[in-house]
């Protein structure tokens, strides 16, 4: 299974917000200057992210992007979850034209794959992925 860049983008700026020692909210500019990706991507994905609250944007001058929870609050699997369509194959949605939906055991396996995967992502949370903090921190500067 392969994660989009939008829910990678958005895993990203939940690492790069719960590393962040700063006293000041993190910029979305900043935030694609030290990934080297698209300030107009981090927009939207920040978008998404403030719309699912876990994040907080704040306005005005010093205003920016933080954490809307602590890290230890936010499940991997959740926001992998309410960002990205898990819909494997079109069979896995209710309109199924598939003559042989009700007997296909690969639906059921991929199924059952996805389950794993998911479970998998529900046992760690943002601040198990920042444990190496001062690290990630290094090689984002």
């Amino acid at each position: 299974m392969q994660l989009t860049t939008h829910t990678d983008y958005a895993l990203r700026l939940l690492i790069y917000l719960a590393i962040s020692e700063q006293k000041a909210p993190a910029t979305v500019q900043e935030i694609a200057l030290s990934y080297g990706i698209s300030a107009n991507h981090i927009a939207k994905v920040a978008q998404t992210l403030v719309q699912l609250d876990y994040v907080k944007s704040l306005r005005g001058r010093g205003g920016g992007l933080v954490l809307a929870r602590q890290a230890h609050a936010i499940q991997v699997g959740d926001v992998v979850r309410k960002t990205e369509n898990l819909k494997l194959l079109e069979c896995f949605g209710p309109d199924s034209s598939c003559p042989i939906d009700p007997a296909c055991t690969l639906k059921k396996i991929l199924g059952r794959a996805q389950e794993a995967f998911l479970e998998e992502l529900d046992r760690h949370t943002l601040a198990d992925l920042v444990t190496n903090g001062g690290e990630l921190r290094q090689l984002l500067a």
